[in-house]
């Protein structure tokens, strides 16, 4: 057995089913060996888009996603999917090839310092000196990215290493690192204290963030709501802890969520923030959600509670646990009045639009294609204007909605939910994206084919980078720079290279009917609906 096996082995003992990747003379010894293993390999067009696959098999499986690639660019070239990973704690396992070990530092052919280069975007990342120390990095890589706060792992490789024999290979059955034990359960005084001001609060309110998706505390946190009557409000990537449609769900909080969400978050009296950053695109003004109120933060990662907004009661944990802790605790409350304040502002403050009748409306389309959807399906939303529209219309049941919030990165929604199909075939995934993120990612589309992965397609087109465009003409006067995407490809000539079928709306007249054949389509399919390039989100 050699370095190149043992990695394989350990892959497979962690029940990895699945990686996904662009090969290069670096990283073919573990090529070579991953033939003779059941694990599944996927081409990538581009290696950005091996992590950005890696993130929805690891959002869809709750298990770190597994991408390799090959030293210098394509060690590079990854790294917008790892700091997207990072951004909103995605457990990844990124394994790099790298030079031969002596020729580490002489600058040599394709040789880059990836574990310098990435330090920021990741949880931990190794470089492997000894071949020995294999099963152990790779038993710590997995258990490190997926505790606590969630996030990828790097593992550089260099080819003697990969290469070079290992005298005796056994898997670690546990992990014990002196420097890293991640508080999982909630200090018992503090989640008295929140059952108190739970007793005492008029108007109390939940903000959840991703934080509880990831730990798997949507059905807690649901129980829990549902037994006290407690409303709830999400950011971003909190979208989907609750159903959108249920009662007690007041919609998505920040610069581009619900008036009434805001509102609601704002007027509280008592907000409990678990699994959210309180970051600027959800919080941005801190001092708000402090003034006149108790704030509660909860969240698996004590750095993140103080650091935008000072809390009344800190609570270090992760929301599965605490969420249990709750059910413990009796107390008694009734909030009927506060709910019922809410759902007239839900009524009221509701978005209004105005849409062209000679274009799709992305609204509409939006809340129709999701009310067609199965149930347990997953909806991943690029990022743009698009974005904002999928948040604001989508509607989630027992499904999944995805995006990426922290970095915002363009292309992510196509690779990202291309994962999620190649680990759960029988699922129904759509990715939505604008014609600009759709250009970013086109390439996979020869994946999709290749490894015969049936993903939905829908591209909303407006010829412009609309996001961008929207903001010029809110804070530049419709003085336009860089937005227009003249130049694109004929979307149908595009699918038709690749055999895929293609349907194109232009307006809502047969919505219905494309919609139905859209979603029917047992293969690949590309859908090109037509917006109008001056409509706002």
């Amino acid at each position: 057995m050699i370095g190149a096996d043992a990695i394989i082995k350990c892959l497979e003992a962690e029940g990895v089913t699945t990686v996904f990747g662009y090969p290069g003379v670096a990283i073919c010894p573990f090529y070579n060996s991953i033939l003779d293993s059941p694990i599944r390999t996927i081409l990538i067009r581009t290696e950005q888009n091996a992590a950005h696959a890696a993130s929805g098999v690891s959002r869809i499986t709750g298990k770190p996603g597994v991408c390799a690639v090959t030293s210098g660019p394509g060690a590079t070239n990854v790294i917008t999917g790892i700091a997207t990973a990072f951004a909103d704690s995605i457990p990844l396992i990124c394994i790099t090839g790298q030079v031969n070990s002596e020729l580490i530092g002489s600058d040599v052919f394709q040789e880059a310092d990836i574990t310098g280069a990435v330090e920021s975007f990741v949880k931990y990342s190794y470089l492997v000196k000894n071949v020995e120390d294999i099963p152990r990095i790779f038993k710590e890589a997995f258990y490190i990215a997926n505790t606590g706060r969630k996030g990828p792992v790097l593992i550089d490789v260099p080819i003697d290493i990969q290469n070079a024999p290992i005298s005796r290979f056994k898997y670690p059955e546990e992990v014990s690192l002196r420097t890293y034990k991640p508080t999982v359960k909630g200090h018992a005084v503090q989640i008295k204290k929140v059952i108190r001001e739970l007793e005492r609060a008029k108007r109390p309110i939940i903000c959840a963030g991703g934080g509880v998706i990831l730990s798997d505390a949507q059905g807690e946190l649901k129980a829990f709501a549902e037994q006290h009557g407690i409303p709830v409000v999400s950011t971003m990537m909190g979208k989907g802890v609750l159903p959108t449609e249920h009662d007690l769900y007041y919609g998505m909080v920040g610069n581009n969520g619900e008036a009434y969400a805001n509102r609601a978050m704002n007027e509280s009296d008592l907000l409990i923030m678990v699994g959210a950053r309180v970051a600027d695109r959800a919080v941005n003004q801190p001092d708000l959600i402090t003034k006149d109120k108790v704030l509660v933060h909860i969240d698996v990662d004590p750095a993140e509670i103080g650091k935008n907004a000072g809390p009344t009661i800190p609570l270090v944990g992760d929301a599965k646990h605490i969420f249990q802790d709750f059910e413990k605790e009796d107390f008694t409350c009734d909030f009927r009045e506060w709910t019922n304040t809410l759902s007239g502002y839900r009524n009221e403050m509701g978005r209004k639009r105005n849409p062209n009748p000679a274009f799709v409306d992305p609204a509409e389309f939006i809340s129709k294609l999701t009310d067609r959807m199965e149930e347990d399906a997953v909806y991943v939303a690029d990022v743009g204007q698009n974005q904002i529209w999928s948040c604001a219309y989508a509607k989630v049941r027992k499904g999944r909605f995805m995006t990426s919030g922290g970095m915002g990165t363009m292309g992510y929604s196509i690779p990202a939910a291309m994962g999620v199909k190649a680990v759960d075939p029988k699922r129904q995934v759509v990715a939505v994206c604008g014609d600009g993120s759709f250009q970013m990612s086109m390439m996979e589309l020869a994946t999709l084919c290749q490894h015969d992965i049936p993903l939905k397609i829908i591209v909303l087109k407006n010829n412009y980078l609309g996001m961008v465009r929207q903001f010029q003409h809110f804070n530049y006067k419709d003085n336009y720079s860089v937005v227009d995407l003249s130049g694109s490809p004929d979307l149908e000539k595009l699918s038709a290279a690749y055999g895929i079928p293609f349907l194109r709306l232009e307006n809502m007249e047969k919505c219905d009917e494309a919609i139905e054949a859209f979603l029917k389509e047992d293969r690949a399919m590309l859908m090109e609906c037509i917006i109008d390039p001056m409509d706002l989100v």
